[in-house]
């Protein structure tokens, strides 16, 4: 798992469940970090014995530098902090080192209940850390005691001796883990190619650099009793559309019709292309062209990385709409309501701005 191997692969390595390992990471703590490791430009313990040598043999300190190939002040201040020349052993000296690099220092967030609370705020409203962090700097740009970094609202989420915030916290993050672990390594999926469809790199050079919005991305995503619901994502804006559909049908008619249906209440300039993935609900995507004008485009089997936009806000949705939730009690309000909030909530891709303002600043 260290080397990048998520929990459901390892687990079938071991011949074990995946939830036996991930109950054993969640003992554990998560991985184990890497072992503490000496800075390549500090001194070594072989330099320091040949600093006591040179002492002990009368040298001056610059020729025992030049001798090292070191500046003659690193080895000034490393015997003036050691005893001086007469007192300075060179294992003595590196264990003291070695102590006072881990230089531990208070959390920042324990000792700031002004950003403490702004923080656990933002994290109720399903912010990410790196969300937070990314609107503290924009926000108080000349206050760097109201700034903290992502990575410190991670470590102090998921290591509770640090005391500052509250565990139970977890709950709103987006993947819902209580502990770090490695990136995993996504398995094929096995879904094969579609006829008559055109290849993604057929597709306008203005989609592929993001230059003009109009071009989207689109998949579906399913709840309990496989209910689905569309998800609906323009390429240089983010702003993303949900898209019910009726009885949670998700034959390729059905969804064809829907997704015109959305579609045809779009401005003309923001109905050009739909990029989407091998399903099979989208074998009807002639009939979606003719409905609405939008060329449809397919990714390569086995490559949902190739409409990473869409994916992405898939991953987002999955606070508002869980596995185990079943898609057909909600109304399109809910859906439109649950849109609204994700395109309120600002994007480190669009430099902290909102997908909303981003689709608003486009149009104009």
């Amino acid at each position: 798992m260290r080397a990048g191997m998520a929990a459901k692969p390892s687990a079938r390595e071991l011949g074990l469940c995946t939830g036996t390992v991930r109950a054993y990471l969640i003992r554990c703590g998560g991985i184990r970090p890497d072992p503490r490791r000496r800075a390549a430009g500090r001194l070594s313990l072989v330099e320091r014995e040949e600093i006591s040598r040179g002492l002990a043999a009368g040298e001056s300190l610059r020729v025992i530098a030049a001798g090292l190939g070191r500046a003659p002040s690193t080895v000034c201040r490393e015997v003036n902090a050691n005893g001086g020349r007469r007192r300075y052993r060179a294992a003595r000296a590196d264990v003291s080192a070695w102590s006072r690099a881990t230089r531990p220092k208070a959390c920042k967030l324990a000792s700031r209940p002004v950003l403490r609370a702004v923080v656990e705020a933002k994290l109720t409203q399903r912010w990410s850390p790196q969300q937070i962090a990314g609107w503290l700097k924009l926000t108080f740009p000349d206050r760097p005691e109201m700034q903290v970094s992502h990575e410190s609202i991670y470590r102090t989420l998921f290591v509770q001796s640090r005391g500052a915030l509250r565990k139970e916290l977890t709950r709103y993050l987006r993947t819902g883990r209580v502990v770090r672990r490695p990136k995993g390594v996504r398995l094929p999926d096995g879904r094969g190619g579609r006829p008559n469809t055109l290849h993604i790199s057929e597709r306008p050079a203005e989609a592929e650099d993001r230059a003009v919005p109009g071009h989207w991305e689109g998949d579906l995503v399913f709840g309990k009793n496989m209910s689905p619901v569309a998800t609906l994502v323009e390429r240089k804006t983010r702003f993303l559309m949900l898209v019910g559909l009726p009885r949670g049908d998700h034959r390729a008619d059905a969804v064809a019709d829907a997704l015109a249906a959305a579609i045809t209440t779009l401005p003309a300039q923001l109905a050009k292309s739909l990029t989407w993935d091998l399903g099979h609900e989208m074998a009807q995507h002639q009939r979606l062209t003719i409905q609405t004008g939008v060329q449809v485009y397919f990714c390569d089997p086995k490559s949902p990385w190739q409409r990473g936009s869409n994916e992405n806000a898939n991953g987002l949705l999955r606070q508002y709409l869980p596995r185990r939730l079943d898609f057909r009690a909600l109304t399109q309000a809910d859906l439109d309501l649950i849109a609204a909030e994700l395109n309120g909530r600002p994007r480190q891709t669009l430099g902290f701005k909102t997908p909303s303002q981003a689709l608003a600043e486009a149009l104009r």
